[in-house]
């Protein structure tokens, strides 16, 4: 009995690729499968690789580079401006080639601004790759004067400090 079946089904998924003019996904799958039921051991393209070279693939298929090279230039942030000038900067993203850099003050960020295309030129030489474009340097967060879990909106009282 398993032979008209598989012989109906068979019939039937042809006349379909034959009206439709492509392969129904159980057919791919049988192709697939006995594909892979005849696979030997040594043949072509089943050699094996070197761990680095499978983590290449894997990069590339994944399209992980552009991430790690941004994580990259985030960890030798202190190799592209100097261990003075890490310590009072952050970098904290790379969005469409504007990298935002965090300072620890208005005048470190005024500092590093006078000295943005020095940065993004040794940035270019290091990281091409990222096609960082502008650098814009910002000083701390101001602090929130909000408190609890409710608050009013608006500007509030203004007599804050008397």
């Amino acid at each position: 009995m398993t032979e008209p079946d598989d012989f109906a089904v068979a019939f039937y998924l042809r006349m379909k690729q034959a009206v439709t003019g492509r392969i129904s996904k159980d057919v791919q799958r049988r192709k697939d499968s006995e594909k892979r039921a005849n696979s030997q051991p040594f043949e072509k393209g089943r050699e094996p690789i070197t761990a680095g070279a499978g983590l290449d693939g894997m990069l590339q298929q994944f399209d992980w580079d552009a991430p790690l090279t941004q994580a990259e230039l985030f960890t030798n942030w202190h190799k592209i401006v100097g261990d003075l000038n890490a310590t009072n900067s952050t970098p904290e993203s790379l969005d469409n080639g504007l990298l935002l850099v965090r300072c620890k003050s208005t005048t470190w960020a005024t500092q590093l601004r006078l000295m943005q295309l020095q940065i993004l030129e040794r940035i270019t030489e290091v990281f091409p790759s990222l096609k960082v474009e502008a650098i814009k340097f910002v000083g701390p967060d101001a602090p929130s004067w909000k408190k609890g879990k409710m608050s009013v909106p608006g500007r509030g009282p203004r007599d804050t400090y008397g």
